[in-house]
């Protein structure tokens, strides 16, 4: 009974914050305030909000939510390209430096992406891309630990045998990885791929230091929507205040793009997490 208890009081504990900021949208800031905080507002107050969110700065969530999907899906074919051919080689060829090359890559995978901030800023700074695409996009693209995932997978789930019957057969090394390897690294690929996106698609602060303004994604938008709530910021002098609902329905928006990739692949992502348990 204790533990029913327990599980029951965490699951109110993540499940009550989403249920409010679900409803949150359809009310106005009032009704959000001293209302039932738990009630339904109506729709046409979700469709003013809508419009309050659309008409600040002459829409330029839609400016954010489309530098989102530029950074976040171009440095996704870069990790892509990079990450997958990584760890195949980490996991079924042997070359010198190999190990040491796995242990650099899994010290680099512990260490915090705030922490990498600055030496990128002074790097990308000497490289005069401060202010770029390109400067979000390249250390977005870093991603150790999607060669880690796909080092995991191939040492586990696929066999040095198929691939050495394949090498007597006269394939070459990229024609056994393209032909062979990259068919049976579909679960992985798209384990990465989300991962790889999500954390992009959630980045705040390296996109803070490198593109602000008119370049910044959505997380950074969200943040300037937060410094214009009067409840968060009272000392705010601007002309346009963002209400609660409203920026509660610009944080619905900025999830649901993950959220949607996410159901349409579960299938993948569950296969991809599973099979390197298992020795193929």
């Amino acid at each position: 009974m204790l533990v029913v208890l327990v599980i029951m009081g965490f699951v109110a504990f993540f499940i009550v914050p989403i249920l409010w900021l679900l409803l949150a949208p359809t009310k106005d800031g009032r009704a959000l305030l001293l209302g039932n905080p738990f009630s339904f507002g109506g729709f046409d107050t979700l469709a003013e909000n809508f419009h309050s969110l659309v008409a600040y700065q002459s829409g330029i969530i839609w400016v954010w939510l489309g530098n989102s999907a530029f950074y976040s899906l171009a440095a996704l074919v870069i990790t892509l390209v990079i990450s997958i051919p990584a760890g195949y080689a980490l996991a079924l060829t042997e070359f010198r430096g190999r190990r040491l090359l796995l242990a650099v890559t899994l010290i680099v995978m512990l260490l915090p992406n705030t922490a990498l901030v600055l030496p990128i800023f002074l790097e990308l700074s000497a490289a005069h891309l401060i202010g770029s695409p390109f400067s979000v996009i390249l250390p977005f693209s870093f991603f150790p630990f999607g060669v880690y995932l796909t080092y995991i997978y191939f040492s586990t789930t696929v066999s040095r045998d198929l691939l050495d019957a394949a090498r007597i057969d006269g394939s070459g090394e990229f024609r056994v990885f393209a032909q062979i390897a990259m068919p049976l690294a579909t679960p992985v690929i798209a384990l990465v791929g989300f991962f790889s996106f999500t954390a992009n698609w959630n980045n705040y602060f390296l996109p803070f230091v490198m593109v602000p303004g008119a370049k910044a994604p959505i997380q950074v938008g969200l943040a300037e929507l937060l410094a214009n709530v009067p409840q968060f910021n009272p000392t705010n002098a601007s002309s346009t205040t963002i209400e609660l609902p409203v920026l509660a329905l610009a944080t619905l928006i900025a999830v649901a793009p993950v959220l949607i990739i996410f159901l349409f692949s579960q299938r993948f992502l569950v296969t991809g997490m599973t099979a390197g348990g298992t020795k193929g």
